[in-house]
């Protein structure tokens, strides 16, 4: 019987362990987490009535893959969308003011994000001829070049901010929004492009007799995302093993072609190991058989976010919070990188009489504060709401996460990086990887990849000689 080792428990590994199980039936797979618990940054906390996401707080429909893999787990029926509002209503909190995201054309018009010219220059996008450069460009530049600086400076920011916890000035385009380098080169606009693909998916929709697609939605699950890795877990059943740490794989001739090496001396042989934990742990198991492939792993920066989650009563909230939430763009340099309204994004997210508001602190150019004290984490974090919100109450609920090695940042030259990886590692066969350090850092990307290796992984056990 074929065994495979996966390394890393989160959903990226979780996932090509399920589908492998039905890719290639009679494989053993074995899940090996250094943590206590599965799921990696997804992990769901409820306490006196408080339901709050450490890590992802939703997941969007924007690929059929987690659509798919919910149905598939039969979580269907716990699955819920996020409200009108969060969806229709986001803000961004600039010259000390919230100001809401225009929803369209008419929005652009009367904003007050952007001068005449700033408004001008973004409407103008469809008729803009700007080639793009041939070096590498950044998401500033590339927005910059086709929406103009003030575009960059507020909506770029803001969508880098919100995703990334990163600046625009820093990370690739073509690595961390691929769509829209190839939306100008296909459609000659990002405003055409975007318009041919929603015509595209009503169109794929009438051919396969479906409805036609709505708004793309965010999605969680009445208990939270903890529901998604819980089932994905009891699926993988007695193969997952928690709290156990690899050191180290090695290759050799003979019964099965690769060693993992856990912590205390244990080892498992394996006829392939995938390793979907952080790149910077990947380059650690690897080191011994690949220095070169290490290195380049290593490279990967992460930034350092810490989760503030605040609860408060409702009395002491004035206005109506019908939204999603704000934005604070980075090169504001404000003690939070933005505040989701989690509890006006998901029912029950709070008790009743009291709201749930999550801030997300630090990122690439405040790294400093995931190392504050809880105190004053919460102290600047409640200084900010108060300034954006008008509160007037303290806070009744208070819970800081700390994420040392949040989220990977796609920077400049990250996409030949990631070719040199594949190379390098496809010369020691049976050696996969995948996670959210390569090919995008939402979980949709992560279910997606984790699919795609699965589906390597059987064919390389099927054309492997049997023993």
């Amino acid at each position: 019987m074929p065994h495979v080792v996966v390394v890393g428990g989160g959903l990226s590994g979780l996932t090509v362990a399920l589908r492998l199980k039905q890719f290639s039936p009679g494989t053993a797979v074995t899940v090996l987490e250094p943590r206590d618990r599965p799921g990696g940054n997804i992990h769901t906390e409820s306490d006196r009535g408080f339901r709050v996401e450490h890590g992802p707080n939703g997941y969007l429909d924007r690929t059929p893959a987690l659509p798919n893999l919910v149905r598939d787990l039969g979580l269907a029926d716990q699955e819920i969308a996020a409200s009108d509002g969060s969806r229709k209503n986001r803000y961004v909190f600039l010259r000390n003011k919230l100001r809401k995201l225009p929803g369209g054309p008419l929005g652009l018009l009367t904003t007050s994000l952007l001068s005449l010219r700033g408004k001008w220059q973004l409407l103008a996008e469809p008729w803009r001829k700007t080639p793009p450069p041939k070096h590498e460009e950044t998401i500033q530049e590339f927005v910059t070049r086709r929406a103009g600086s003030e575009a960059a400076n507020v909506f770029a920011d803001a969508l880098v901010t919100g995703i990334h916890g990163g600046d625009p000035a820093m990370l690739s385009v073509s690595a961390a929004f691929p769509r829209l380098p190839v939306m100008e080169r296909d459609a000659g606009s990002i405003v055409r492009g975007f318009m041919r693909a929603a015509k595209k998916r009503k169109e794929d929709a009438k051919a396969n007799n479906q409805p036609p697609p709505g708004p793309m939605r965010m999605w969680s699950f009445r208990d939270g995302l903890q529901v998604l890795v819980d089932a994905l877990a009891a699926q993988v059943g007695g193969g997952l093993h928690c709290g156990t740490r690899v050191e180290a794989v090695s290759e050799a001739a003979g019964v099965a072609p690769w060693t993992v090496h856990g912590q205390s001396g244990y080892t498992w042989s394996a006829d392939a190991v995938v390793l979907a934990c952080p790149s910077y742990e990947q380059a650690g198991i690897v080191s011994d058989i690949s220095p070169e492939l290490s290195a380049e792993m290593a490279a990967i920066p992460y930034n350092r976010i810490a989760v503030v989650a605040l609860g408060y009563r409702a009395e002491h909230c004035p206005g109506k919070h019908d939204g999603f939430g704000y934005i604070a763009p980075q090169n504001t340099r404000r003690d939070l990188l933005g505040v989701q309204w989690c509890s006006s994004i998901f029912p029950d997210r709070a008790p009743q009489g009291f709201v749930l508001w999550r801030a997300l602190c630090g990122g690439v150019h405040r790294a400093e504060q995931i190392d504050w004290p809880d105190e004053q984490l919460v102290k600047a974090v409640h200084a900010e709401i108060t300034l954006a919100m008008g509160v007037t109450g303290a806070p009744v609920f208070k819970k800081v996460v700390r994420w040392p090695n949040a989220i990977p940042q796609y920077v400049l030259g990250h996409l030949d990086r990631v070719a040199r990886i594949d190379e390098l590692a496809s010369r020691h066969p049976g050696l996969f990887l995948t996670g959210n350090s390569y090919r995008g850092v939402a979980m949709a990307d992560c279910v997606e990849q984790g699919e795609a290796v699965a589906a390597k992984v059987a064919l390389h056990l099927q054309q492997a000689k049997p023993r």
